[in-house]
């Protein structure tokens, strides 16, 4: 087999992100298997300041919905310490995530044979020589003498670039796709429906939100399946993830979370699909918020089930340099095995004590182990070798706030980390919220005003970020039209958002417009009756109208959900 230099893959919780440099500046993409060509967002366009190439007619489709896009072309990208001249990119999407600006597709990635192996932080290229149509490829199973599966899967071209193949879901044949791009593997509601489950059903719960390209932001749901089958490996009674997702004729998303506990070898070269298991979760079902939707968000759930022991296989090629062990490290926390994460990345920052970056991962993989103080400390060290470290100043912020620090602990990291970061970064956002926690509405709204003003109106993210500012600027009582035309506006692009309706009760609440503050207050609570800014809210009103009774009810039913409510809002000037 001819193989490529080994890609370096760091997970990002469960996006697989590979480092590029777009003219010379640094910039990390998704490795998205289900991507037909590598895509640039509409800001990274406008932060590396590049020029849009004529090319009518052009539109993609994703989980989001489908859009009208543009391409790009970058006079100087660098991958691999490779650099080429002229790249074009399609520039579609809103968001992928945390820092990535794009996605890496099919266009690099189909030139070969790939080996996904995430959780060593590893992808491999690969084309086998001479007549090896009947050759097993799933060469590290063979060395580690354990079973694998292997699977059939339908060609792939320019015009069908996914790698498509079926399953088996409470018995019924269901077909799938295989795709690095979508962090967590999702059902269809018509593949749950044909199951014998809807979103009403018995034992579902809420699994949160789901977007990709385009900019439709799905509700998913979360239930237990008699069976899932795939090649020769079956999960009796599996949590599933459901959501109103059209796939163009497929019934599943087999994502990311899959990809990390298997080793998989996509042999296009023989339409042949090759995985072997690594422990752990198969499927990752932590509910994902709606983008943005309120303040004060926390860090990431944890996932649903106790990981096991990695597999043999999973370590045959041990790291020989630190960046390895970061990359392994990194893999081990987004399968929530910290213990190997944590050792991984002391190995790590042995070898490479002056690397912000390794130590700003440990204290990660130690907070979501629940060891705070170990983590302050990585944080502190990695903030000390790099002090504008952004990651680092925004997860030591994060913790402080958790430890119920004050805004005076918080306000320096979160000031340090602004100044880091190019305005159309999505940190900003987290930074906004972590400044409202702290009750610094003010300074919120200028995080949020840099991310809104950097972004087009139709961005998934943007809804949220509009409720998010609508919601500080009424808190502060300041600006209170703007905030009014937020709000209206986040909610003509996704009604009935309880968040949204609480925040803009807020506002005609500060507006002394009772009626009004009072109807929203009645429709989030309709949506969602524990929100205790909307009974407290709604109390107040209720109150100034002289409805005494229902008034203190209400502010009774808040005081209970948050005991301290009454002294938050009366420190912002809301009284009775």
């Amino acid at each position: 087999m001819t193989r490529t230099p080994d890609i370096p893959v760091t997970m990002s919780g469960l996006r697989p992100m590979v480092r590029a440099q777009i003219n010379g500046q640094d910039a990390w993409l998704v490795v998205d298997s289900g991507a037909f060509f590598s895509f640039l967002t509409p800001a990274a366009v406008a932060q590396f300041q590049l020029p849009y190439q004529p090319f009518p007619g052009l539109y993609v489709e994703g989980v989001g919905g489908h859009e009208v896009a543009r391409v790009v072309r970058v006079r100087k990208f660098t991958f691999m310490g490779n650099t080429w001249n002229d790249v074009e990119f399609v520039v579609a999407g809103s968001s992928f995530g945390g820092e990535a600006v794009g996605l890496l597709g099919q266009n690099v990635l189909h030139i070969a044979d790939v080996e996904y192996d995430l959780a060593n932080g590893v992808i491999r290229l690969a084309k086998p020589k001479g007549d090896c149509k009947r050759t097993e490829l799933a060469y590290w199973a063979y060395a580690a003498k354990k079973p694998y599966s292997d699977i059939d899967i339908e060609p792939a071209d320019v015009r069908e670039p996914h790698t498509k193949s079926v399953a088996y879901l409470n018995g019924a044949k269901i077909r799938v796709i295989f795709d690095t791009g979508a962090a967590q593997s999702l059902l269809t509601l018509g593949a749950a429906k044909r199951a014998g489950i809807t979103p009403t059903s018995p034992g579902v719960t809420d699994g949160g939100y789901s977007y990709g390209l385009g900019h439709k932001v799905t509700r998913t749901w979360i239930t237990r399946f008699s069976s899932f089958k795939i090649g020769d490996e079956e999960i009796q009674h599996a949590e599933l993830r459901f959501g109103d997702i059209d796939l163009s004729g497929a019934d599943m998303l087999i994502g990311a979370d899959f990809f990390l506990s298997h080793r998989v070898y996509v042999a296009s070269s023989q339409n042949r699909l090759y995985f072997t298991y690594n422990g752990g979760p198969v499927f990752d079902l932590s509910a994902t918020r709606a983008p943005a939707e309120s303040a004060g968000a926390a860090a990431g759930a944890g996932a649903s089930a106790e990981p096991r022991a990695p597999d043999a296989a999973m370590r045959l090629d041990e790291p020989i340099d630190a960046a390895g062990f970061a990359r392994r490290g990194a893999a081990s926390d987004a399968r929530h095995d910290y213990d190997a994460a944590i050792a991984d990345l002391t190995r790590a920052c042995q070898l490479a004590p002056t690397e912000s970056g390794y130590f700003y991962q440990r204290g990660m993989a130690h907070w979501h182990k629940g060891q705070g103080d170990a983590a302050l400390g990585d944080f502190d060290q990695a903030i000390k070798l790099k002090p504008d470290n952004a990651d680092a100043l925004i997860g030591r912020a994060n913790l402080r706030v958790d430890r119920n620090g004050s805004a005076a602990e918080v306000t320096p990291d979160l000031e340090a980390a602004s100044r880091a970061l190019p305005p159309q970064a999505e940190m900003h956002l987290r930074i906004g919220q972590l400044y409202d926690s702290v009750d610094q509405p003010g300074a919120a709204t200028i995080e949020y005003s840099k991310w809104i003003d950097s972004h087009p109106r139709d961005n998934v993210l943007m809804a949220g970020a509009l409720n998010s500012r609508c919601w500080s600027r009424a808190l502060s009582g300041q600006e209170l039209e703007q905030a009014l035309s937020d709000c209206n506006a986040a909610l003509k692009m996704r009604p009935n958002t309880a968040a949204f309706l609480d925040s803009r009760g807020l506002v005609h609440l500060r507006r002394n417009d009772y009626d009004k503050a009072i109807a929203d207050y009645d429709a989030a609570l309709h949506l969602q009756p524990k929100i205790a800014w909307s009974l407290y809210g709604r109390g107040l009103a209720r109150l100034h109208k002289g409805l005494t009774a229902e008034g203190q009810a209400d502010i009774a039913a808040a005081s209970a959900l948050q005991p301290k409510i009454a002294e938050r809002a009366a420190s912002h000037g809301i009284t009775r």
